[in-house]
Formats: structure tokens, C-alpha cells, sequence
């Protein structure tokens, strides 16, 4: 099986952006963590602050690999092109947050990608992405 992470804008800046909301690890850091939990599972991991790399890696995977978990930041809110991308590709794609976005600012409340995507996972910290791996085990 092979996954791909994709994080959206900011997240490059998990572990010291708003540490009260997001925790003090580093992605990097956390990654390592379920490359060795999930040993059987090739993950590769992506992140960028830019809307179009974002869309090309989905365009680059989306028909190869079996699945894409994805924390798109501030785009989930915005971002027709991405929902697009994800509808566009074969392979299914989970969205992810690390947060619980009902519980913050009400435009956090609406996801432009949730609907093209084959399930979300939302409020559980980093663990979040452990979920959405899971759930493609299942």
C-alpha cells in the first residue's frame, strides 16, 4: 500500500505555530513516528504553502497511489481547485485536521473538499493522521 501525506499552508510550522492549538512536535518528527508504526505501508509525506503544488502533487499521485490524507490549512475553507484536483483523481483522499475546526472560528465550520473526499477525520491532535491511515486499512 502507498499513501501520500500532503499538509497545506502554515503547517510547515507545526511545533512552534500556535502551540496551544496544534502541539509542540514537528511533523517531521510525528512522520517518523507512523513510518514505524506502519511499516507495511509506503508513506511519502509533502507539504506546501503554495495552492498550485498542492494540486499538481495531487494530479502527480492521484492515479497511482491508493490514497491521500490530507491537511489542506486554510485552503480546505477556500479552495475550488483543490475540491476539484480531488474529484479529478482515481484514488481516494481523507481529509484531515489536527484541530477540531467546529470548535474555532465559524468559517472554519465549512470544508469546500469534504465532499469529494471519502471521509474526515478532525480534533484528535497529530494522532489525526494515525486515523486516516487506519481507515484505509480498514
Amino acid at each position: 500500500m502507498k499513501l501520500l501525506i500532503i499538509n497545506g499552508p502554515n503547517l510547515n510550522l507545526l511545533g512552534t505555530r500556535e502551540t496551544s492549538v496544534y502541539g509542540s512536535q514537528t511533523f517531521q518528527e510525528y512522520f517518523k513516528t507512523l513510518q514505524n508504526k506502519f511499516k507495511e505501508i509506503e508513506l511519502e509525506y509533502f507539504q506546501s504553502n503554495v495552492e498550485g503544488e498542492l494540486i499538481n502533487k495531487i494530479h502527480q499521485v492521484g492515479f497511482t497511489y491508493d490514497g491521500i490524507i490530507l491537511n489542506a490549512g486554510g485552503y480546505t475553507h477556500t479552495s475550488v481547485a483543490l475540491r476539484d484536483a480531488i474529484a479529478a483523481v482515481k484514488c481516494p483522499t481523507i481529509e484531515v485536521h489536527i484541530s477540531n475546526v467546529f470548535s474555532r472560528e465559524d468559517f472554519r465550520h465549512v470544508s469546500m473538499i469534504a465532499p469529494k473526499c471519502k471521509g474526515s477525520v478532525s480534533g484528535f491532535g497529530m494522532d489525526s493522521y494515525r486515523l486516516a491511515i487506519l481507515s484505509f486499512l480498514a
